[in-house]
């Protein structure tokens, strides 16, 4: 009987070793695993890899990307697209002026003993929507005796101010006549310094002119 306690004894302590060598290994094997991220002491590197993996991370990068270019852009768009606006308007008062001259050069204006309202009336009839024609368009008709007569004066003094034009004489039959069409086109964008505005209040001004004889109309 006591050689079979004996015998439990030591089986029992084997046991016991055994189970505290199993510890011990894992407790061993889970410090090693830990060792690289605490190197430098406890939670040494803990933010250090937080800021890694944050680096790491690739979602939103586009919502950033295009939240830091999205204002730049948009203005460059925006300046475009009023450029083409005003080339686009300047084109259309070019037209303008052109159509409406005819009826000076063949006479139908003076015969039909057209007033500056009228003849604007006229000019306003070739433009369609995109001026404020009778409050914003303005006209100017002068006569000369010869083409190296004619005077092309700006209306814009030294310090930006516009001062409208306000002559009508369309001339008689062989007459020279020059005829100028202005609009102050409002400007909205201005990018890096560049802007498109060459009159206060910040507006461009558009001109349209046309020069040429009077055919020989019968009165």
């Amino acid at each position: 009987m006591l050689q079979i306690i004996r015998t439990r004894l030591a089986r029992a302590r084997s046991g016991w070793v055994e189970s505290q060598t199993r510890v011990k290994l894992f407790i061993w094997s889970h410090l090693l695993r830990m060792t690289p991220a605490c190197a430098d002491g406890a939670g040494g590197l803990a933010p250090a890899g937080a800021v890694r993996r944050l680096a790491r991370q690739q979602d939103g990068s586009a919502a950033v990307e295009f939240g830091l270019v999205a204002a730049p852009f948009l203005a460059l768009v925006f300046a475009i697209m009023e450029t083409a606006v005003i080339f686009f308007a300047g084109q259309a008062l070019e037209t303008a002026v052109a159509d409406s001259s005819r009826l000076i050069m063949t006479g139908q204006a003076q015969t039909g003993s057209y007033s500056a309202a009228t003849f604007k009336n006229a000019v306003c009839a070739k433009i369609f929507g995109l001026f404020d024609c009778q409050n914003g368009v303005f006209v100017d008709v002068q006569k000369f005796s010869s083409f190296a007569s004619v005077t092309n004066p700006s209306p814009v003094d030294s310090h930006g101010n516009f001062t409208p034009p306000n002559n009508y004489n369309p001339g008689g039959p062989g007459d020279i006549v020059l005829v100028r069409l202005f609009y102050k086109w409002p400007v909205y964008v201005s990018l890096l310094g560049l802007n498109l505005s060459n009159v206060n209040g910040g507006s461009r001004l558009l001109a349209a002119t046309a020069a040429f004889r009077n055919e020989p109309y019968a009165n």
